[in-house]
C-alpha cells in the first residue's frame, strides 16, 4: 500500500446528438481534458472528505454525496482497505453538463487502486464508476463514465455499445459556461411534448440531428474541422427549432461565430449550461474564449486537438 496515491479524471462534453439520442439517435462525446478532477488518498482513521462542496466526515456527508459514500465504502470492503482520507479538487462546473459526477467516480477509483496498488484495468474501473452512476443519477447511458476515464471521442446510440473512434481533427474546442445551470430534465419532457404535438416536424428534426452527428464522426476522422463546423451549426438551428436553446446560448454562439468560429452549438440539455465552439487553431481559440468572457461567458476553457492532453 502506498502512504498516498492520486487519480485524475477529464471532463467530458456532447459534441453532436443531443436530445435526439433519447430517441435511438446517435451522439457523439469526447473527453475534454482542460477541465479535470483530481482525487488523492491515504489512510485515516475514519473516512473523511475534503472537497470544495463538503469537508468532514464521509459518514455525515450531505444525501447527494451518497454515491460517493458507497463507492469508497464498496472500494474499501471489496479489497479489506483501512479507513481513507480522500481529498478532491475540481476545475469541472458542477451541473453543466460536463460529467463531473463520473469524473469524480474515475479519479477516486483510480486514486484507491493506485494507493491499494491494485492494477487498474478499463474493466475493474467501469464496475466502480458505473455502480456510482446508478446511485447519483439512477440509469445513467455510460457514456460518461466512458468518457471521463477514456481518451477518445465516443460514437454512442441507445442499446447499442459505445464506439470509441480515433480523433484525427486539427484545431480547438473552446467550452463557454453561461453561468446558468441545466435544464435538462425540463428540455427532455418539452421535446418529447413537441414530438406529441407536432411529430412529424419533431421527427424530422431528431432525425436531422442523428444524420449530423453521422457526418460528424466522418468529419473528425478524415481530418475536416470546417465541415465539422459546419455541422455543429447546423445542429445548433435544429436545437433552436427544438426550443432546447435559449437566449443566454445563443447570444454566445454568435459572440464565437463573429470571432471566427468555424462552429458553434449548445452542448449537453440546453437552455443554460455550456455551448462549445471550434476554432482553427490555439490561437484562434484564445480570441475567441477572450471575446466571450467579454460578453458574459462565466468561465471558457480551451483544448487543442490533435495534442495528447488526455488523463
Amino acid at each position: 500500500m502506498q502512504v498516498i496515491a492520486t487519480g485524475v479524471a477529464s471532463g467530458k462534453i456532447i459534441l453532436m446528438g443531443e436530445h435526439a439520442v433519447v430517441y435511438g439517435k446517435p451522439a457523439i462525446a469526447m473527453p475534454f481534458a482542460a477541465t479535470k478532477i483530481t482525487a488523492t488518498m491515504q489512510q485515516a482513521s475514519q473516512d473523511f472528505l475534503t472537497s470544495n462542496y463538503y469537508s468532514g466526515s464521509l459518514a455525515q456527508a450531505p444525501a447527494n454525496l451518497m454515491n460517493l459514500q458507497h463507492l469508497i465504502s464498496q472500494l474499501r470492503k471489496d479489497f479489506v482497505a483501512p479507513f481513507v482520507d480522500c481529498q478532491i479538487t475540481s476545475t469541472i462546473p458542477a451541473e453543466r453538463g460536463m460529467g463531473s459526477s463520473a469524473a469524480v467516480a474515475v479519479a477516486v477509483t483510480r486514486a484507491f487502486l493506485a494507493w491499494q496498488e491494485i492494477p487498474e484495468t478499463q474493466e475493474l474501473l467501469l464496475k466502480y464508476v458505473n455502480a456510482s452512476e446508478k446511485i447519483a443519477h439512477g440509469n445513467p447511458s455510460g457514456i460518461d463514465a466512458a468518457a471521463t476515464s477514456g481518451n477518445q471521442p465516443i460514437f454512442f446510440q441507445k442499446e447499442l455499445p459505445l464506439e470509441p473512434f480515433e480523433l484525427n481533427l486539427t484545431g480547438a474546442l473552446i467550452v463557454a459556461d453561461t453561468g446558468v445551470k441545466g435544464k435538462t430534465r425540463d428540455t427532455v419532457a418539452d421535446v418529447a411534448t413537441l414530438l406529441r404535438l407536432q411529430p412529424e416536424k419533431t421527427r424530422s428534426a431528431i432525425d436531422k440531428l442523428g444524420t449530423l452527428t453521422k457526418s460528424a464522426r466522418l468529419a473528425i476522422s478524415n481530418n475536416q474541422p470546417a465541415v465539422l463546423g459546419q455541422l455543429m451549426n447546423q445542429a445548433q438551428t435544429v436545437l433552436q427549432q427544438l426550443s432546447v436553446s435559449d437566449a443566454s446560448l445563443d447570444h454566445l454562439v454568435q459572440v464565437a461565430r463573429h470571432n471566427g468560429a468555424l462552429g458553434a452549438k449548445l452542448t449537453g440539455g440546453g437552455r443554460g449550461g455550456c455551448m462549445i465552439a471550434l476554432a482553427r487553431d490555439f490561437a484562434q481559440a484564445k480570441i475567441i474564449a477572450n471575446q466571450l468572457e467579454n460578453e458574459g461567458a462565466k468561465a471558457t476553457w480551451i483544448q487543442e486537438l490533435g495534442v495528447c492532453q488526455y488523463v
